[in-house]
This record gives C-alpha cells, sequence and structure tokens, in this order.
C-alpha cells in the first residue's frame, strides 16, 4: 500500500515513536509539582518548549501547547479578537484558510463581528494589496495560511505581515503545512500548527502569541500554558512532537529537493497520460510533497475508490465525495475544476518506484471511471443553433458530462443551455469551457435550478 495523504496526516516519524515511548518513563508525572518526579517533567518540558522556539525562530515563553492545532487556531483567534476589542470588531481571512480559521470566522460572525474574506488568484495565491485593501480602522485581526492543504500553494506571509505591522494590525499565520520544512518569514504576531502534520502523534498543536501582542484568553483558564491552554500537559506526546520537529527540519533540505521532483514529476506527466485533466496550484511557489489535478467526466468519490483497490491512498476535495455535495471552498475560491479531483501529498521517505507505479495505474484507472458514467466521445453532427440539456437532480460530473456530449452538435456560434441545480455545475462548466476554449456566456434563472450557457468558439 503507497500511503499519497501526508497533507491529512504524516506518518509518524522513526525519532517521534522513540521519544514518545522514553517519556512515557521519564515525563508522567506534573510538571507543577516540586518533587522530583515533577521536576524532572518540568526539564522535559522546558527543553520541548525551547526546541520549539528554536525551530520557529521566537521566544520559548511564546510558545503554548494545546491540544490540536484546531484548538491553537481557535484559541488564537478567539484570544487576538479579545484582546483587540477595543479597536473594532473586524477580521481579515483569505477563502483558501483551513476550516478551522473560517469555522473561527463564522463564530465570530454569528456574535456580531464583521469578516472580510481576501479573493485568491487560479492558482490559489492572495495578493499583499488585497490584504491592504481590506484593512479598516477597526480591523481587530488578519489570518493567512503560510502554504495551502489542498493544492500546496505558498502565500506571500512575509509581505502580507509588512502591510498589517504598517497598518498596527496583528497576522495569525496558521503553519500547519508549511512549519516541518522551515520557520515562517516575517513579522507575523501569532502563529498556529500541528504536530501530526509533520510526523508527530496527534493531539499536539502549537500555538505561539508573540510579547507585544493583545491577547485575553477565552474560556475557563488555569496556571498552565500561560492560562492560554488549560489541563494537564499531554507531555510524552509534547516531546515526541518536538522530537520529530526537530528531525524533519534536519532532513528538509535533502528531501525537500527529492519530493520536490516527484512531485514535478506528476505534474508533467498525468496531463500527457490522462486527457482533459487540470492540474490546480502554483507551479513554482508550492510545498514541496503536494501536486492535485482534477479530472473530467470523473467521480471523485469513485476515482479515490478505485486507487485504493490499486493501492494508493490519496485525498480529494471534490465536490463528489460522500461527505459533502458541495465543492471545496478551496478550489471554488481558485476557479478551478472540482470534479474529479486528486490530492497527492507525498510523505518524506517516499520511494520513486511508488510514484511511477502510481503513473502507471492512474490512466486505466480514469478511463475505467469515465466509462461507467459514460463519458462522451467527440461528436461531429450539426444539428442545431441552440441545444437545451436538462441535468435538473443530477450530481457532479453528470451535468458537464451531458453538455460534453452535445457540444459538437452545435455549429460555431451556437449555444448549449445547461439546467441544472447542482452547486457543482457553477464552478465546473465555466472551468470546462476554459480548458475547452469555449465562451462562457454566463448563467440565467431558470424555473428549476439554474441555466448556463456555453458558446461554442471553435
Amino acid at each position: 500500500m503507497s500511503y499519497f495523504d501526508a497533507a491529512s496526516a504524516a506518518p509518524l516519524h522513526p525519532v517521534a515513536r522513540q521519544a514518545l515511548l522514553a517519556s512515557l518513563d521519564e515525563g508522567w508525572a506534573d510538571p507543577a509539582r516540586l518533587y522530583r518526579e515533577g521536576r524532572k517533567a518540568r526539564m522535559l518540558l522546558d527543553a520541548a518548549r525551547e526546541a520549539v522556539a528554536e525551530a520557529v525562530g521566537c521566544r520559548a515563553d511564546e510558545v503554548v501547547f494545546t491540544s490540536s492545532g484546531t484548538r491553537a487556531v481557535h484559541t488564537g483567534v478567539a484570544g487576538a479578537l479579545a484582546g483587540r476589542r477595543r479597536v473594532g470588531r473586524h477580521l481579515i481571512v483569505s477563502a483558501v484558510e483551513h476550516s478551522s480559521v473560517l469555522h473561527s470566522a463564522e463564530a465570530f460572525e454569528a456574535e456580531g463581528g464583521a469578516v472580510s474574506r481576501v479573493a485568491v488568484n487560479r492558482a490559489g495565491a492572495v495578493d499583499a494589496s488585497a490584504y491592504a485593501a481590506a484593512l479598516r480602522q477597526d480591523t481587530a485581526l488578519a489570518c493567512l495560511q503560510s502554504a495551502n492543504h489542498e493544492v500546496g500553494t505558498v502565500q506571500p506571509v512575509a509581505q502580507v505581515a509588512e502591510v498589517c505591522r504598517a497598518a498596527g494590525v496583528p497576522l495569525l499565520v496558521d503553519a500547519a503545512q508549511s512549519l516541518g520544512w522551515g520557520p515562517v518569514e516575517g513579522d507575523w504576531s501569532l502563529l498556529a500548527a500541528s504536530a501530526h502534520k509533520w510526523g508527530g502523534p496527534s493531539g499536539v498543536g502549537l500555538l505561539v502569541v508573540r510579547k507585544g501582542v493583545r491577547f485575553a484568553a477565552q474560556g475557563p483558564v488555569d496556571e498552565r500554558e500561560s492560562g492560554r491552554a488549560p489541563g494537564f500537559e499531554n507531555l510524552p506526546a509534547i516531546v515526541a512532537a518536538v522530537a520529530s520537529l526537530r528531525a524533519v527540519r534536519a532532513e528538509a533540505a535533502e528531501e525537500g529537493v527529492r519530493l520536490r521532483e516527484l512531485t514535478e514529476r506528476i505534474r508533467v506527466r498525468v496531463p500527457e497520460l490522462v486527457p482533459d485533466v487540470e492540474v490546480v496550484g502554483d507551479a513554482e511557489r508550492r510545498l514541496p510533497g503536494i501536486v492535485t489535478f482534477s479530472c473530467l467526466y470523473v467521480d471523485g468519490e469513485a476515482l479515490l475508490h478505485e486507487l485504493d483497490r490499486e493501492g494508493f491512498s490519496v485525498s480529494s476535495g471534490s465536490s463528489c465525495t460522500s461527505s459533502t455535495l458541495t465543492p471545496s471552498h478551496v478550489l471554488k475560491a481558485m476557479g478551478v475544476l472540482s470534479e474529479g479531483n486528486v490530492r497527492v501529498s507525498l510523505p518524506p521517505g517516499v520511494a520513486e518506484e511508488d510514484v511511477e507505479r502510481f503513473l502507471d495505474v492512474l490512466p486505466g484507472t480514469v478511463a475505467g471511471v469515465r466509462e461507467k458514467l459514460g463519458a462522451p466521445a467527440p461528436a461531429t453532427v450539426v444539428q442545431a443553433q441552440e441545444l437545451v440539456v436538462d441535468s435538473l437532480g443530477k450530481r457532479c460530473p453528470i451535468p458537464v458530462i451531458e453538455l460534453a456530449k452535445v457540444f459538437g452538435e452545435v455549429p460555431v456560434g451556437g449555444t448549449v443551455r445547461v439546467l441544472s441545480d447542482d452547486e457543482a455545475a457553477r464552478l465546473d462548466i465555466p472551468a470546462w469551457c476554459e480548458m475547452r476554449g469555449q465562451e462562457y456566456v454566463g448563467e440565467e434563472p431558470a424555473e428549476r435550478g439554474t441555466a448556463y450557457v456555453v458558446r461554442r468558439v471553435s
């Protein structure tokens, strides 16, 4: 079995396993106590905090260990907003943030706050000028991921931090995907991360709050972790998390080059091997191990199941998964094809042979799924100036498949009107037009659902 979903959770690093086992014997006591076992536990906790500070590039007393990366984000956002309540009730996030950030934003809105969501380009990147334009007198906090978890695009954190700093607004960076590769550049104010993303155990998050940042912890607090993460520290897991962070950092330069070559191989060869594929995300400014592509006329859930049968564990941001009937918010914000989406995120140490086998298996797997769905063959007969395709009640990717089947039946200048009540059609039909070089006229209200109008230009 080839595990290609490291962006969700990286396999436990061997160093983390060793540190976890060792600290179970040495770090079980309460580090707040003054007796020998407590002092020994305190020494382990202090050493872990110092190591994190060195890796992040901050002071040790700015580091807080939380129960997860999500908890670190929620605590960081809520505490920073509360600490700057007198400034105002305005929050800025990017449209492609992790769900933990977006859920925090939704909760803030529900309590009466205002949220600005900064758009991204087709590669999934924000522009620092867009953050500058979103800043207001009442802006309390801005959030920006260091790199996107679905497509791997690296964000211009340093530039955005500079813009925010000039306006006196703190910037919280979600560094979960990138911290294992190196520190986050720029003059940011708060940072959150999660150990299971770099090969540490799950259940350990990091929250860094720079000195001088106004911060008011929300909810019940106690004396632990500066009052920002109440409860007994999971010391063995913390020690293992920090040990794995140091280990992957030591390997990052060499392994990053190797993984970047492997993902570049996938980026180049998948469109050559599989027709009607869009590779998404920035081709240059991206994390070493992530590559994402979308396949026309493919049910994403079916494709993932077939790849699993072939021995490959991959992920998807497709609208066609069992967990959701709406497109991934990341792919939607980018305006790229969502159907048949596959994210390959390679773990450190992955074998080149596994990548080659994936490339060998993928074309036949995609073709098999397309055949089951009745994907179109090229049409040649011209019959009408305008055709209407009724795809009401049908889910992705069927509306696009039915569009493609009849498109050759209209002459150049003719139109096809697709009736659909599937939210994914709003994203996938324009993406199909861009891939095919055809004109997307727009959408119109219909008696049921929406009419998506496409004009043939070639």
